[in-house]
């Protein structure tokens, strides 16, 4: 994984997308996102440039993992580890699809416990706390019930509703204890192993699959990446003491 990013540095975030788990939704609307970026954050658009006081930030590159990854814990289990060893990157955002939601969610914490249904093989997730069995996850060992991410959630999430105020984005706490939660709580579990800063997150997406509904999605993940590049290059500065934060929104 990348060090904390530098002001005069490219900075590189990881995406990866899901693929079809379900005959009802053939078409998993993640992948259509996460294949849909470009390779480069696009400049901002004029209505977003003012949402921070971080208006300049380096080239932030988008690296798109090559295929959408098979909705099964074994296939996550051992993806995972090579996603951050095989190159570095200072952030990764995973996606998913959430069927019983119509709005676009960042996740706050992964968990280690729950995973009670059946992924796409029909296997599921057997975690025994006998100490004569191991957790089917090896890094998972001895981690915490739940892990958050080191990205400043809240923060994220009011410079992400500002530059996209036509698109329903919220922060959800429960990433629903299937494979969406499992992969995020794998990274999160696999950076707190080898004693890196957590920074990965986890979004999801409505179920639409139309044309404008990806680039709907796609508008929203780019924002999500300029929200999280922007909150983490401001723990980096020291704002002047006259300046208020008008991003912060009440509800």
């Amino acid at each position: 994984m990348g060090s904390t990013p530098e002001h005069d540095k490219e900075i590189t975030v990881l995406v990866t997308g899901f693929g079809s788990f379900s005959v009802h939704n053939p078409t998993n609307p993640s992948w259509e996102i996460a294949k849909s970026l470009p390779p480069f954050l696009p400049p901002p658009p004029q209505t977003a440039s003012d949402i921070s006081y971080v208006k300049q930030h380096p080239p932030v590159r988008i690296l798109v993992h090559p295929e959408p990854i098979r909705v099964a814990y074994e296939n996550v289990c051992q993806l995972v580890p090579s996603l951050w060893d095989q190159q570095k990157v200072d952030y990764m955002i995973h996606i998913g699809m959430a069927t019983g939601r119509r709005y676009y969610s960042v996740e706050r914490r992964g968990h280690r416990d729950g995973y009670k249904l059946s992924d796409v093989d029909g296997k599921t997730l057997a975690c025994c706390a006998d100490k004569d069995h191991m957790c089917p996850v090896p890094y998972w060992d001895d981690m915490p019930a739940e892990l958050l991410s080191d990205c400043d959630i809240d923060d994220t999430w009011c410079r992400w509703r500002i530059a996209v105020p036509n698109t329903d984005v919220r922060i959800s706490e429960d990433p629903g204890r299937y494979l969406c939660d499992f992969i995020y709580f794998s990274s999160l579990a696999y950076l707190e192993r080898h004693g890196q800063p957590r920074r990965v997150v986890f979004v999801h997406v409505p179920v639409n699959v139309d044309e404008q509904s990806i680039q709907v999605g796609v508008t929203a993940v780019l924002e999500l990446i300029r929200a999280i590049v922007q909150s983490g290059r401001m723990k980096d500065l020291t704002l002047p003491s006259n300046l208020s934060v008008q991003y912060m929104l009440n509800e």
